[in-house]
C-alpha cells in the first residue's frame, strides 16, 4: 500500500542520502542542479543580451568578455547561460509528455495484460522503430522551426523504453500482497493500479528518465546545429553550429558550447548512474 508523509519523506531523504553516496550521484547531482539554476536564473546571470551585439566581433576571452565574442559581437557567455535555458526547457517538456504517455501505456498494458497487453506492445514496438531525429527534421520542414514543434514530436516518441519499464515493474508489483489486500478490501482495478502500484513503480521509471533527457538534448544540440532549432531562442546547437566557419579563427566559439553540452549529458548520466545505485539496481 502507498506509505504515509512521514514515511515517504522519511525514504525520499534516505534516497538523497544513498544517491550523494557514490561519487557518480554527487557528481551527476551537482553539476544537473548547476544546470537547471542557471537557466532559471539566465536573465539575471546573463550580463548581455545573447542577441544584441555589444562589443568587437570574434574577441577571444577577456574579463569583459569571460568567453569571447561572436562574428556580430555578442557575448558568448550570455548566449551559454541562455542556451542552458533553452535546452532544459526542451528536456523537461519532452521528459513530461514521455512520462504521462509512458506510465500509462505501460501501467494499463502491465496490469490490465491479455490481448489489451498485446495491442499496446505491438503499438509500442510500431513507435520504437520510428527515427525520432528524422521525424523532427520532417516536423521541422512541414511546421517550421519552434519549441513547440519539437517538444510534441520528441514527447510522443521518446516513451516507448520507458513504457516498457513501467510495464516490467507493473507486472512484478501486481503479484504482491499489498495489491491482493487491496483488491480483497473491494478496491476498484483502476484504483489498485493508480493508487497502489504505479506510485511504487513510477521510481524505476525516473532512472530511464535521466538518461532520456540526456538523449534529448542532444538531439535539440544536433538540429540546432543544422539551423533547424528556434530562430527566435538561443541554443547550444546554435551557437556550435554559427562557429563552423570560424573554427581556425575563433576556437572559442564551439569549445565553451561543446562543453556546456557535454557537461549537462554527462551530468544527467552520472546520475541515473547514480539513481539506479541508490534503488539497489533493480
Amino acid at each position: 500500500m502507498i506509505l504515509g508523509r512521514s514515511e515517504s519523506r522519511h525514504q525520499a531523504t534516505t534516497l538523497i542520502g544513498r544517491l550523494f553516496a557514490t561519487t557518480s550521484g554527487k557528481v551527476g547531482a551537482i553539476v544537473t542542479l548547476i544546470v537547471l539554476l542557471v537557466a532559471i536564473f539566465a536573465d539575471v546571470l546573463a550580463p548581455y543580451d545573447p542577441l544584441s551585439p555589444i562589443g568587437p566581433s570574434l574577441s577571444p576571452p577577456t574579463r569583459e568578455h569571460l568567453m569571447g565574442t561572436d562574428a556580430l559581437g555578442r557575448d558568448l557567455l550570455s548566449g551559454v547561460i541562455h542556451g542552458a535555458r533553452t535546452s532544459m526547457v526542451i528536456a523537461l517538456s519532452v521528459g513530461a509528455v514521455a512520462m504521462v504517455i509512458g506510465v500509462l501505456v505501460g501501467g494499463i498494458s502491465g496490469y490490465a495484460g491479455g490481448r489489451l497487453d498485446d495491442i499496446l506492445m505491438r503499438f509500442t514496438e510500431i513507435v520504437q522503430v520510428l527515427p525520432r531525429f528524422f521525424l523532427a527534421i520532417l516536423a521541422v520542414a512541414f511546421f517550421g522551426p519552434g519549441l513547440l514543434t519539437l517538444i510534441l514530436v520528441l514527447g510522443l516518441t521518446s516513451w516507448v523504453i520507458l513504457a516498457r519499464v513501467i510495464r516490467a515493474e507493473v507486472l512484478s508489483l501486481r503479484a504482491r500482497e499489498f495489491v491482493d489486500s487491496a483488491l480483497t478490501q473491494g478496491a476498484r482495478g483502476s484504483r489498485v493500479l493508480f493508487r497502489e502500484i504505479l506510485p511504487n513503480a513510477i521510481p524505476v521509471g525516473i532512472i530511464y528518465l535521466a538518461l532520456l533527457l540526456a538523449f534529448i538534448i542532444l538531439i535539440e544540440a544536433s538540429l540546432g546545429f543544422l539551423g533547424l532549432g528556434d530562430p527566435n531562442a538561443i541554443s547550444w546547437g546554435f551557437l556550435a553550429g554559427q562557429a563552423q566557419q570560424f573554427l581556425r579563427v575563433a576556437w572559442w566559439l564551439s569549445v565553451f558550447p561543446g562543453l556546456a553540452i557535454t557537461a549537462t549529458v554527462l551530468g544527467l548520466n552520472l546520475l541515473g548512474d547514480g539513481l539506479t545505485d541508490a534503488l539497489g539496481r533493480r
